[in-house]
């Protein structure tokens, strides 16, 4: 783990612009050819699944509304940050109602195995990002069903109509 001080930095060319700069030197640490995925601490809390993205010059992570606001970060003033590696499988924990629900059908689990990381990871972190555990045991639901429905192939809309659906029940 690596202990500095960040700067929350911004593009001025995209919506993706709140980031916090990582040097070349902490980087090249943190990553390898197949794995750019970090955990991150602000402030102490965390730790928080991120990303190393390339710019022009340097390395970064990207900072949401979410946690400029709850760490109150501005581009004036530095912050404690550590980082390590992210050896998760998924680049984030596997939420328990995911885990029950692929134990317990074969299909589903094996749809989910046979997806991209990058599409894995995100099916695991839209279980992950509802706190209340029955909306996650839902989300989870409509995610195995709609990989079964769809013989492993991911359609977003028709996924958030499942995720509407089971909502209601």
């Amino acid at each position: 783990m690596i202990e500095f001080q960040g700067k929350l930095a911004a593009f001025e060319f995209n919506h993706w612009q709140y980031h916090i700069p990582i040097s070349k030197e902490i980087s090249s640490q943190m990553m390898d050819d197949k794995n750019r995925r970090v955990l991150i601490w602000i402030k102490d809390e965390g730790p928080f699944h991120m990303a190393l993205m390339k710019a022009k010059d340097y390395w970064y992570v990207l900072v949401n509304q979410e946690l400029r606001s709850r760490f109150k970060l501005d581009e004036k003033h530095t912050f404690p940050i550590k980082i390590d590696r992210d050896h998760s499988e998924y680049g984030h924990e596997m939420p328990e109602e995911l885990q029950v629900l692929m134990d317990q059908d074969e299909e589903g689990a094996m749809h989910f195995k046979k997806l991209p990381p990058g599409q894995q990871r995100m099916m695991v972190y839209t279980v992950n990002k509802v706190k209340n555990p029955e909306s996650r045991m839902k989300k989870a639901l409509a995610i195995i069903h709609h990989l079964k429905l769809g013989k492993g192939k991911l359609d977003y809309k028709q996924l958030n109509e499942l995720i509407k659906y089971y909502n209601k029940l």
